[in-house]
């Protein structure tokens, strides 16, 4: 018995020894389970080809991924008993990462700017605020137009309400209006998204 835990805590001497720090923190990062990290005692393998190999020890599966210069890595860990496949773990890793990147360069993101208009708002500062709007909406952002009521103005939302039809005929040509006027506290406001895009 001592002799066996001697033996497992110089295996693990030896397997930190030849880790670097660098690899420790990736392992840290890094939830995969690949090689000596999978404590199945069997795994459903599969090979690098993608052929069906059957249910293997552990042990072996690893075996068998070194002989090829390959890793087993578990890709199904909750099915019973769990699912290994041999890959290269490094190139399967690269081609994810760069997966991710452009997937990420596709994304579009989608600002929301907000544009505070006055229940008596004059012709120029609406004409100001309706240009803001406009390049807004170019730029392929979303706007939120929203008055505020101050004092006793709460007691006459229909003012704010004529205020907020009138700018979103404005910008019926720029985008289309996402959300109607709606009243939310002591404000009133409404969503315009910019038009998609004609195919």
């Amino acid at each position: 018995m001592r002799l066996q835990l001697l033996r497992r805590v110089q295996q693990c001497i030896r397997l930190f020894c030849s880790l670097n720090i660098l690899e420790v923190l990736n392992i840290a990062k890094d939830q995969t389970l690949i090689n000596n990290r999978i404590r199945a005692k069997e795994v459903r393998l599969i090979g690098e080809d993608g052929s069906q190999l059957g249910i293997k020890a552990t042990r072996d599966a690893i075996e068998l991924a070194e002989n090829a210069n390959l890793d087993v890595v578990l890709v199904a860990p909750n099915a019973k008993p769990p699912v290994a496949r041999i890959m290269d773990y490094g190139k399967y890793k690269y081609e994810q990462q760069k997966k991710d990147k452009e997937a990420r360069k596709k994304q579009k993101v989608i600002n929301l700017k907000e544009i505070r208009l006055s229940p008596t708002i004059e012709e120029h500062d609406f004409n100001t605020k309706l240009g803001h709007a406009k390049k807004f909406l170019a730029k392929e952002d979303k706007v939120k137009v929203s008055i505020r009521f101050k004092g006793r103005a709460i007691t006459h939302k229909e003012i704010g309400r004529k205020v907020l039809e009138r700018f979103a005929e404005a910008l019926k040509e720029d985008g289309q209006i996402e959300q109607r006027p709606k009243m939310e506290g002591r404000s009133m406001f409404l969503v315009v998204a910019p038009l998609a895009e004609k195919k």
